[in-house]
């Protein structure tokens, strides 16, 4: 028997493409991998933030979403206000209205 596969020569193209697919393959894992490492440091170090247990609007206020800083919260409200509280006192700090985008 003849052993022909040392005698054919792979084409360019097809040396090219294989070479590329191991690229991609390879940038793929180290990219998810990447992304995994840096999920588990980053959830797993953090602190949860400490909430209020209540917190209390001015009279007639309801309230549509709350974002929290380092030492202040805010809330939303449906009157189209930033009500920005401290963290500490729960005491009002400042109050901003919201003015509606123009038509």
């Amino acid at each position: 028997m003849i052993d022909n596969q040392h005698s054919i020569q792979e084409p360019a193209n097809l040396r090219f493409l294989r070479r590329l697919i191991t690229g991609l393959t390879a940038t793929m894992i180290i990219g998810i991998a990447t992304i995994v490492v840096l999920l588990v440091l980053r959830l797993s170090g953090a602190e949860p933030v400490p909430l209020p247990t209540e917190i209390t609007l001015p009279e007639g206020q309801t309230a549509t979403a709350v974002t929290y800083g380092p030492d202040w919260y805010a809330v939303v409200t449906q009157s189209a206000q930033i009500l920005i509280f401290d963290r500490n006192t729960g005491a009002l700090r400042q109050q901003i209205q919201i003015t509606p985008a123009p038509q």
